[in-house]
């Protein structure tokens, strides 16, 4: 199979873009570990079908808000073959945007439960479910190219983003670089939870503002690291900088 490199350039538009995505083979490890998790399964889902492919991102065509994650989680998006779908950070993260008015439901519970989101569309630097939510480096920047053909042809309509962790956050900047849509300042700026960013724009349109959020994680919501305040004003901030509020 050709790598990402040779076919996310050539994707004409999204739905493009996610059908070829979903077929990725390039890194071997996580190819083996999303199979792997799909086969022998949790306990609690021993009588479901995993999807155990690549995760493409969610959303309208014409969003106005990215969220970019960090990965599928192996037993939630790995599971059932939609992005924050399946596990407690997909529960967080889109009760709050049901709050704010940009989901048309507060759970986000399987790929055909009949969840909407309103000008959002997810997303995340590596497509595979990884072990210990861990990717390399290299499977980061095997899968790239899926994210700047993404930005590519967002690029339209996307006025915010809303970055979730570090490892988001360190990979947006050079996959931005390599979309040529906006440009990334020297040095790159550093995350923080609530850091703002607004990058000007590469070509003739419009700039683009990106807001840094603690990730979802489990980790960060059991201990109050990440409260679903803290989240709700960040998204909240950033979609009103989209022109979705």
């Amino acid at each position: 199979m050709h790598p990402p490199s040779e076919l996310a350039p050539a994707a004409p538009d999204l739905a493009a873009l996610d059908r070829v995505l979903c077929d990725c083979r390039a890194c071997p490890r996580l190819v083996a570990w999303r199979e792997e998790v799909g086969r022998v399964k949790r306990k609690s889902f021993a009588d479901q079908t995993y999807w155990a492919r690549p995760i493409p991102g969610f959303g309208p065509p014409d969003a106005r808000l990215l969220i970019v994650g960090l990965a599928p989680a192996a037993h939630g998006g790995n599971r059932t073959g939609r992005m924050f779908t399946g596990d407690r950070s997909g529960d967080i993260l889109v009760e709050a945007l049901h709050s704010l008015g940009l989901a048309n439901q507060p759970t986000s519970v399987s790929a055909d439960d009949g969840l909407q989101l309103r000008g959002v569309r997810f997303t995340a630097p590596v497509h595979c479910a990884p072990p210990d939510n861990k990717p390399t480096p290299a499977e980061r920047d095997t899968c790239r190219p899926w994210l700047v053909r993404e930005l590519q042809l967002t690029r339209p309509t996307v006025r915010a983003m809303v970055v979730l962790g570090a490892f988001g956050w360190q990979a947006l900047f050079p996959a931005i670089a390599a979309a040529g849509t906006w440009t990334v300042p020297k040095p790159r700026p550093t995350f923080g939870h609530g850091v703002r960013v607004e990058l000007p724009a590469a070509d003739d349109g419009p700039a683009l503002a990106i807001h840094g959020c603690y990730h979802v994680s489990q980790q960060n919501t059991f201990t109050g690291k990440l409260t679903p305040e803290m989240l709700r004003e960040v998204i909240g901030a950033a979609a009103a900088e989209a022109g979705l509020r």
